[in-house]
Formats: C-alpha cells, sequence, structure tokens
C-alpha cells in the first residue's frame, strides 16, 4: 500500500508489510518519535528520533522490521522505543542507554558455558596432540553444549549437570561420561581462578557416578562367544561397521584407535597396523599384527572406503570419524544392549590368550598396557614375532567358535 493510505497510527503490521518502497528513501511515523525508514530497494527498519543533551535532534537506529532474529515487529520495536525513553529519563542520554544495554548483551553472550569452554579449549589445545583436541571438542560439542551451550555458565546447578552426566551413563558411554565431566569441571576450574564464578557445580560429582572401568567393559561370557561372533558377520546395516565390530573382535584394540584410524597407518602386504603415538592412550607408538583374516577385511573395507583418509569416515563430514558410539549402537542393534560394548573384546580377548597359556607379557603388549615408571619408558620390547603368532592362533580361534567346532585345549606358546 502506498503511504497516503495509511489510516491509523500506530500502524498495523499488516500495513507495516506492505508499504511500498518509493524512488527515494522516506519515513514513516509510526508514534512516540518512532518511525519506520523504507528504502526504495524494499528494505524496512525502525528509528527512533531522540533530543541529544546538546538540544540537537538525532536518529538511533533499532533494527530491521520483521519477525526474524535481529528484526522488530511493530509491537516489540514500540516496546524497545519505549524502554530506551525510560532510561534517558533516567540518565539523559539515549545513546549511552543504548550503548549500555549492547554491552550487557555482550556481556549475557560472554557468560553462556560454550563461551568460556571454548577460551578453556584454546588456552588447553596449545600442549595437545591434534588427536586429542579434536576428539575434547567434538566430545563438547556432540554432547554438553547442544544441552548446555547457550546458558550463562553460572546458573547450571549441580543437579542438572548430575542428571546430565547420568544420561550419558545410561547410554552406555561411561568413560566417555568420566572424560566430560573432567573437562567441564576443568572449565569451571578456569572460570574460578579467573574471578568470574566463586564454586564449581561440578566438584564432587564423581562420588555418586559410575567410575569403575568395568562398568564400561561389559562382555559375554565365553558360552556366550559364539552366537555373538555369528551375529556380528550377519550384521545388516552398513558393511563398514560390519567390519569394524569384526576387527573388534580379533585385534583386541580400543574401539576409538579403530575408528579414528587412518589408511596411511597400515601396511597391509606386511600385515602391520602402526597406530601413531599421539592416538594412543600412553602416547606412544603402537604396532598392531594383523592375522590374515584382517588383512582380507582391511582389503573389502578399503574397496568402501579406500578413497578417504579414514577408515570410518563420518557421513556428513568425511574428513572426521563415524560418531564415537556407532560400534556400540550396533551391538545394541543386534541384541546385546548391557551385555557387549567393543571395549569389552579386549577383555575377552585377554581371558582367551591367558587361559590358552600365552605369555602373559605378549598378550600386555597387544593390549599395548604400559608398566608404569621408568621402566615402562624404557622397555620397547613389543614381541612383535611372538605376538604375530598369537593373534593368527587368536583369529583363527575366533573362526572355529564361529563355525561351532572348537576343541577346547589349553596350549603353551
Amino acid at each position: 500500500m502506498k503511504r497516503s493510505e495509511i489510516k491509523r497510527r500506530p500502524m498495523a503490521d499488516t500495513t507495516l508489510a506492505s508499504l511500498e518502497p518509493e524512488a527515494s528513501t522516506y519515513r514513516e511515523l509510526d508514534g512516540a518519535g518512532l518511525y519506520l525508514r523504507v528504502k526504495p530497494t524494499g528494505q524496512k527498519s525502525w528509528e527512533l528520533r531522540y533530543k541529544k543533551a546538546d538540544g540537537k535532534w538525532s536518529w538511533l537506529g533499532l533494527g530491521g522490521y520483521g519477525k526474524g532474529s535481529h528484526q522488530l515487529t511493530g509491537e516489540q520495536a514500540r516496546q524497545k522505543a519505549a524502554e530506551l525513553r525510560d532510561s534517558t529519563m533516567k540518565d539523559g542520554s539515549m545513546l549511552a542507554t543504548q550503548r549500555a544495554q549492547k554491552a550487557a548483551e555482550r556481556e549475557a553472550a560472554n557468560n553462556t558455558f560454550e563461551h568460556l569452554a571454548r577460551e578453556w579449549y584454546a588456552n588447553k589445545r596449545k600442549g595437545w596432540s591434534a588427536g586429542t583436541a579434536t576428539r575434547t571438542i567434538g566430545a563438547l560439542e556432540l554432547h554438553v553444549f547442544p544441552v548446555f551451550g547457550k546458558r550463562p555458565y553460572q546458573g547450571v546447578l549441580p543437579m542438572e549437570w548430575m542428571e546430565f552426566l547420568r544420561g550419558m551413563e545410561q547410554s552406555g558411554i561411561v568413560e566417555q561420561t568420566s572424560r566430560v565431566r573432567g573437562m567441564c569441571r576443568e572449565i569451571y576450574d578456569l572460570a574460578r581462578v579467573t574471578g568470574r564464578a566463586t564454586h564449581n557445580p561440578l566438584e564432587g560429582l564423581h562420588k555418586f557416578l559410575l567410575t569403575k572401568p568395568a562398568e564400561n567393559y561389559a562382555h559375554v561370557s565365553i558360552d556366550e562367544l559364539p552366537p555373538l561372533l555369528r551375529a556380528i558377520r550377519a550384521y545388516p546395516s552398513a558393511v563398514d561397521v560390519r567390519i569394524g565390530l569384526h576387527l573388534l573382535s580379533m585385534l583386541a584394540c580400543r574401539p576409538s584407535e579403530l575408528r579414528e584410524a587412518r589408511w596411511s597407518e597400515f601396511d597391509l602386504d606386511g600385515g602391520l597396523w602402526t597406530v601413531p603415538a599421539e592416538r594412543m592412550k600412553r602416547r606412544r607408538e603402537h604396532v598392531v599384527p594383523l592375522p590374515r583374516q584382517s588383512v582380507e577385511l582391511l582389503h573389502n573395507l578399503h574397496n568402501l572406503t579406500g578413497a578417504y583418509l579414514l577408515l570410518f569416515p563420518g557421513r556428513s563430514d568425511t574428513t572426521k570419524p563415524r560418531s564415537n558410539t556407532v560400534f556400540l549402537m550396533a551391538l545394541r542393534r543386534l541384541g546385546y544392549e548391557g551385555r557387549q560394548t567393543g571395549h569389552g573384546f579386549r577383555h575377552i580377548a585377554s581371558t582367551i590368550l591367558n587361559e590358552h597359556g600365552f605369555d602373559e607379557n605378549h598378550i600386555e603388549a597387544q593390549l599395548s598396557h604400559v608398566k608404569d615408571g621408568i621402566a615402562g619408558v624404557y622397555n620397547k620390547a613389543q614381541y612383535l614375532a611372538q605376538r604375530t603368532t598369537m593373534m593368527q592362533w587368536y583369529a583363527d580361534h575366533l573362526d572355529k567358535l564361529a563355525n561351532g567346532n572348537v576343541v577346547e585345549m589349553s596350549r603353551r606358546a
């Protein structure tokens, strides 16, 4: 509509929306010093006419017209104009009032948990490997920011953190829950030592959460293992996930080591997988001998994902690995929720290999367990030849279990 057709003020939103542009920019009074500014392009915005301290008149932009973010409807613009006029009566400066409001808005944005967490991350990542930095910010973005990211960190209560962390536990990722709790506790410590918080709401929560690693490493009994192995080999969904579960059951590696693995780490001709130190729990390079069955599986996987850097590239972003719950969710789909985890295959391997008389040092080396102290630093013996023989026996043994033709008998390596 043309502005000459306006019948009343303040203007209705239907009038505001339908006002037509003209050859030059014009302002149309809405009431009480509030104007709608219309450009020839059709862009509309709100301006407030006010008198400065020196008695001269000036214009103050309030925002665009509309219903989107950073836009104001007629009612919202009138309310904002009224708030500015009320504040002006107190301090005599409308511009100072708006600046104070913007400063308050900036302060509120800086007080969110996500802002504080990213500040903590920026400080800490300088001493981390690339893998650790990626896992840390990934865990925060996946689990914490969607829940608490936009909230003021001082307003999140200890009980809310407790409920959130228990929810993570109930999803079966106890170890990840512990890491997330530790991160968030440190994030609040940053606020506390810099004078922005007086207490840490995560302090003491560990006493009421699961802390025993065994809780996260659920595994079936040896008697239940054969049907599990058959279920994995018949996994009906994603082929790469089926191969991943099969490799986890065979190699006794940590799920994160496999999920984040890169093709460049593998020598399939030589039957070796070298996990770089930055991706290992103890920050030591780890060499994994590959049984012939695993080499065949990896060749099959390469046909699917060999064009990417990662063995298990993400669906939406192929530069990042699959979700850290991908294998756990697959086991749940197979009916093993609470009975088997990816990490639990390590316990199964250790049990079977020990029961069949293999050398404890060889088993511990395969599991990448390192002794504490100086002995662990200087003992670089990896028993590669012995572990190659041991893990080929283990892969063959699993095949026999899956096929149901095992004759149990102990042996010595």
